[in-house]
């Protein structure tokens, strides 16, 4: 059973959803964009939560600044970065870790940001990061990153523009290029395509 709580967030009080596993690891789930109707009750953070429940993680959901009931404007993407560094503080209060973060859309940017910022989580987990709607050119050189999930018909994170994004790359002095993964027939939304996303979020090594 998930618990209601209240973190408190530099500028403003989050709303969020808890639920303790007893594995040691702990992971914050983070929403696509709240002016489009994105919350923590989306569908991919949700798959994402149960797929680190499987895992018997601790899993913390929320809402940014301005989403659901939780208080503030939205920041576009940036003060965002701040929502996230408490619902991780308020996180590891709660389990030992390793400590991740997956974030989906533009959750996915607003994670990338924190890792460009030094955010201190073991590992990050990006799921269909928006290239083609926000600035994310710098992912290359964002450190923690382990994983990103798209599906290939993705029109906000087209396969082809991913690979020019990492083409010629090569990891600059402590980072790791992350491992991509693919889901045939997903969307931005992965309707349909649930039960696959769970399976990689479960299954992946971390």
């Amino acid at each position: 059973m998930e618990e209601e709580v209240s973190i408190a967030g530099a500028e403003a009080s989050l709303e969020g959803r808890l639920l303790a596993g007893d594995g040691g690891g702990g992971v914050v789930i983070t929403h696509p964009h709240p002016l489009f109707g994105g919350s923590m009750d989306n569908n991919v953070v949700w798959t994402a939560g149960s797929a680190f429940a499987a895992r018997r993680w601790t899993t913390l959901r929320f809402n940014f600044r301005g989403a659901g009931r939780s208080t503030g404007n939205y920041g576009g993407g940036l003060a965002e970065v701040a929502d996230l560094a408490a619902a991780l503080d308020f996180l590891k209060t709660r389990t030992p870790g390793p400590h991740y973060v997956v974030g989906y859309s533009f959750g996915a940017f607003v994670a990338a940001r924190a890792l460009l910022q030094g955010f201190m989580a073991q590992g990050t987990i990006l799921i269909a990061p928006p290239i083609a709607f926000m600035d994310l050119s710098f992912l290359p050189r964002a450190p923690g990153l382990r994983l990103v999930v798209m599906g290939d018909r993705d029109q906000l994170c087209p396969l082809a523009d991913w690979r020019r994004l990492w083409a010629g790359e090569a990891a600059p002095l402590g980072v790791d290029l992350p491992e991509t993964m693919v889901i045939a027939g997903a969307d931005h939304f992965f309707g349909g395509r649930e039960e696959q996303l769970f399976q990689v979020l479960r299954d992946f090594p971390l």
